[in-house]
């Protein structure tokens, strides 16, 4: 029997999984999630959404999906994982993606790719006037052709707005790359710095998944102590908030405590547990 169905829960509070229903709007994600939602409704272009890894970017994006994929003004479009080793295959990828293959000749070139994206993005977004977003996870991992290919695509605009509202979410390490790109640089209309938590934030972050897992009881499971030790160790990144978390749930149960308190944590710690 799982950890979580004995304490009384539904679901699995601290999986890692990016899961938008666990989504907890501290005030810088909010933040963010707002000013982009601002950028894609007046069509401006290109966001950078940044941040070390494990400070919630991909569960952002998963928000962001879930907050716009029911809208009929809206395609929305997601990349997971960019990495391809030409302009070609990067090319055949986002046909993909945009779901135009059809519209291509067998054996297709380079030109055709273009031509076929270039009229995808001019029928949908003047002839039907919808809003194109296309969310790339992990844009670090974007090659020098890629960003190329996304620059020119960036250029594609009527006079009042942009045809494709880019939004990447990446580690910092894009930034030092991108900077050297003026022509990519300049076209950044949000550039916006997820931070961790801090221990306040810490805390509802702890108290908001396990409501949201079906947690009902007017006992604490975690103490202060304990949150303030969950603090220092994972520095306010959600990740290893998750992770410190859940081991902590599963030690509970195995060793027949009713509270999750700071020796427990720092014991866990020290056996480097999480």
């Amino acid at each position: 029997m799982s950890y979580y169905s004995v304490l009384g829960l539904n679901k699995e509070p601290f999986s890692t999984s990016p899961d938008p229903e666990f989504f907890y709007e501290s005030n810088e994600h909010k933040a963010c999630l707002l000013r982009v939602l601002v950028e894609i409704r007046l069509r401006r272009g290109l966001s950078v959404i940044l941040g070390d890894v494990g400070v919630g970017k991909t569960t952002l994006s998963r928000k962001l999906f879930q907050m716009l994929k029911e809208r009929p003004d809206i395609l929305f479009y997601m990349v997971l994982d960019p990495t391809t080793p030409n302009e070609e295959l990067f090319l055949e990828s986002l046909v993909r993606t945009f779901n135009i293959q059809d519209e291509l000749k067998t054996s297709p070139s380079i030109l055709d790719y273009k031509e076929a994206i270039k009229k995808f993005l001019f029928q949908k977004g003047v002839e039907e006037n919808k809003t194109i977003v296309f969310v790339i996870d992990e844009a670090q991992k974007l090659n020098p052709a890629a960003l190329e290919m996304l620059r020119v695509l960036l250029n594609y605009e009527t006079n009042e707005y942009k045809l494709l509202q880019l939004v990447l979410f990446s580690q910092m390490e894009l930034l030092p790359r991108i900077k050297e790109i003026k022509n990519f640089f300049d076209r950044i209309v949000l550039k916006y710095v997820i931070n961790p938590l801090d221990e306040k934030e810490t805390r509802d972050m702890i108290n908001f998944r396990l409501q949201q897992s079906g947690f009902n009881s007017e006992l604490k499971l975690f103490t202060d102590e304990a949150i303030s030790e969950i603090h220092h160790y994972s520095q306010g990144y959600p990740r290893r908030i998750n992770l410190i978390c859940h081991n902590a749930l599963r030690n509970l149960i195995t060793s027949n405590r009713t509270v999750i308190d700071a020796t427990l944590v720092r014991d866990l710690i020290a056996r480097s547990a999480v």
